[in-house]
């Protein structure tokens, strides 16, 4: 009898803690109510910040930052290996991360820690067009949009949450929102930035030989 209660109770905690799984839903647009990719959503309780350890990369591939734009949390490491043939020269001057990679192939000898929350604009010295962002916040739930504009939290912790929003070509700054977060309710929002067009690599070539 006694084994009995005990696998119930287990079994009644584990259905308890399900239901009380709480999810934020949010999609994001820009001013013309269309989907925004590339936008970082990040939910912060300053009250409960834990450090989630993550392996994290921001690769170079035909000539491009991949991805274009990323989202970590304080204290992580991200390496920056080059796929390319070429050599990269990868750089920052962000007063959130300043560091410099010198003329490189393959994967650097160590990765660069970001240990202050903040964004950071990555450069190549040899290819200048290249570009890409870095958003390095407190919270470990932090989400880049997808092609639909979209990001999904799960499993948040009942608290109040600041919910702040960036996106590289927005054209003034977001101001944070109050989220409560309680009793494993789900929540969804339909956030708008207003942003530019996302400039476009250039072509590749001269004359009649220029690719997309």
């Amino acid at each position: 009898m006694t084994s009995l209660k005990r696998v119930l109770s287990a079994c009644l905690v584990f259905c308890y803690s399900s239901v009380l799984s709480a999810a934020v839903q949010i999609t994001v647009t820009d001013q013309q109510g269309l989907p925004l990719e590339d936008a970082v959503v990040e939910l912060l309780d300053p009250a409960n910040i834990k450090f989630s350890q993550k392996k994290a990369e921001v690769k170079q591939q035909d000539l491009t930052f991949i991805p274009f734009v990323s989202a970590y949390q304080t204290g992580t490491a991200v390496d920056f290996p080059n796929m390319d043939k070429t050599r990269h020269h990868v750089y920052s001057f962000s007063p959130a991360k300043v560091f410099e990679l010198k003329l490189y192939a393959n994967k650097p000898e160590a990765p660069v820690v970001f240990d202050q929350a903040g964004i950071i604009a990555l450069g190549c010295n040899i290819h200048d067009y290249m570009q890409a962002y870095i958003y390095v916040g407190d919270s470990q739930f932090l989400q880049v949009s997808n092609g639909k504009g979209q990001v999904n939290f799960v499993d948040l912790p009942d608290g109040n949450y600041q919910l702040k929003l960036w996106h590289p070509w927005q054209n003034a700054d977001w101001v944070a929102q109050q989220v409560q977060i309680k009793d494993g309710q789900t929540h969804n929002y339909q956030l708008a930035i207003t942003a530019q067009e996302k400039p476009k690599k250039p072509k590749k070539g001269f004359g009649a030989s220029y690719t997309p």
